[in-house]
């Protein structure tokens, strides 16, 4: 990264302009989480929200990507999670329907068009997880008693669940507006944002045990430290498991095969054309964080649907079933779903887990790397792989290279998406119970991923910026 380059060029008007715009969306993106969706006493479903997760973590992508707002009952209660819902079932109709494929691969116009139809099919989406999330909410304040005086009307649920559609297609439309910028995809970097914006209160939090010193202070070498010895040697590990994570997982991101492309030397006239060598690098995760992201909304919705089963008939035994299945292990649930220690049903949800990552790994490399279109372009440009003839033999090169990284990308995604259930099971097997400071894999690689993908963006940018400078330079 040529990081004096990134701040020479916010000196030019446009760079900064781009990058004070993002500032700003995200700034309101922040304000709009701590609205509160127009449906009575906000507090009362605050502390309905609260009782429910801690009985299922069915929800917790949602209040992931969302940034807290599930938690804070605001009008992005929904988030993104409708958007990415119509992502994934667009583009598998896209594989499933030869005339979408068609239309995909028809350039710009044909891959605006499809972007319209996601649009259009996030709106009855997030009408219904609106209308879904509500009733939820409701039936958990009805069923403990939080709200007995409160009876919405009609008006109540047209208006809060009119609240929380356009709160998430008010997000759609500013991660598109971020998109617009050049610097870097506005979807991921609204969920990097949520995830971010979370780590203040848990800092707050995990300072707050840490110089507790009600039970004794720290002896360190006959030096008496204030801060709880017990929190301090697992903040300590946790740090330094975090740092050797984060080394692993920007290894893994960076991690290319160089293919070199020789192109052909071309005489017209007097003059010489090719003759020349260029790289075509392939990552070992092309699909960056997008196959994590798909697998877990993925996942949330049998879990979503046996709650709503749940909330309508109380004891439905398929219901209550999806949610058991459906709901990711951890130390908030561990007590009441396994009173008796880890059963087989533990490994339910992270065998559904590693499977899905694996699945979309393979699904969304073959929609952003088009084999076939590569070689063709290659054909026409006069570039050549050396000892592999042109067009189809070209494209199926290539498949075999992109498969062998696949194969090795989708398997270190899946152990990192693992990690919060290795560490569980490490600590459930040593001390009978997950204590609760597991690595998140998921929100690591995402804010990761998504950093890198952003700073490549604006690093690109901001050369392209200061071209200029870099010429008169030379010149000189």
């Amino acid at each position: 990264m040529h990081f004096k380059t990134i701040f020479k060029s916010l000196k030019n008007k446009d760079m900064l302009k781009r990058v004070l715009i993002i500032l700003g969306i995200i700034v309101a993106y922040r304000f709009l989480a701590q609205i509160p969706v127009p449906m009575g006493d906000a507090s009362t479903f605050r502390e309905a929200v609260a009782n429910l997760l801690e009985k299922s973590d069915f929800s917790s992508f949602l209040n992931l990507i969302s940034g807290g707002g599930l938690a804070s009952f605001s009008i992005i209660l929904v988030g993104l999670s409708p958007y990415i819902t119509g992502s994934i079932i667009i583009q598998l109709l896209t594989k499933a329907i030869p005339s979408l494929e068609e239309l995909s691969n028809d350039g710009e116009s044909g891959r605006r068009k499809i972007n319209q139809w996601t649009r259009m099919l996030t709106i009855p989406l997030a009408i219904i997880q609106s209308i879904a999330y509500i009733f939820i909410l409701y039936q958990s304040t009805i069923s403990a008693n939080i709200a007995s005086e409160f009876t919405p009307t009609f008006g109540d649920w047209a208006l809060s669940i009119t609240a929380m559609t356009t709160g998430s297609i008010l997000l759609m439309w500013m991660g598109e507006l971020i998109t617009e910028q050049g610097i870097g995809n506005g979807i991921s970097m609204m969920i990097f944002a949520s995830i971010i914006s979370q780590l203040p209160n848990t800092l707050a939090q995990l300072g707050a045990e840490l110089f507790n010193t009600s039970d004794g202070a720290l002896n360190l070498f006959g030096l008496e430290i204030p801060v709880n010895p017990t929190i301090f040697w697992i903040v300590l590990g946790f740090a330094v498991a975090l740092i050797i994570v984060i080394y692993i997982l920007v290894k893994l991101n960076e991690a290319q095969r160089i293919i070199t492309i020789n192109y052909a030397k071309r005489v017209h006239g007097n003059s010489s054309y090719g003759g020349i060598k260029s790289i075509l690098p392939i990552k070992m995760i092309a699909a960056g964080v997008i196959p994590v992201i798909f697998a877990t909304a993925f996942l949330s919705l049998p879990a979503l649907i046996g709650q709503v089963i749940s909330s309508v008939n109380p004891g439905n035994e398929f219901g209550e079933t999806l949610v058991s299945i459906f709901s990711a292990p951890s130390a908030n649930n561990f007590a009441t779903m396994y009173p008796n220690g880890i059963t087989g049903q533990w490994f339910v949800y992270p065998a559904f887990y590693f499977c899905l990552v694996f699945m979309f790994t393979y699904f969304y490399t073959s929609i952003i790397f088009n084999t076939k279109e590569i070689a063709d372009n290659l054909q026409k440009q006069g570039g050549f792989i050396e000892g592999v003839r042109p067009g189809i033999t070209t494209a199926n090169y290539l498949s075999k290279v992109v498969n062998r990284l696949n194969l090795f990308g989708a398997l270190a995604l899946g152990l990192i998406a693992m990690l919060p259930f290795i560490t569980d099971y490490i600590f459930i097997l040593t001390i009978g119970y997950p204590i609760g400071l597991s690595i998140s894999g998921t929100g690591l690689l995402i804010v990761v991923t998504v950093a890198l993908e952003n700073l490549r963006s604006i690093d690109s940018r901001a050369l392209m910026i200061t071209y200029d400078d870099f010429s008169d330079e030379f010149k000189d």
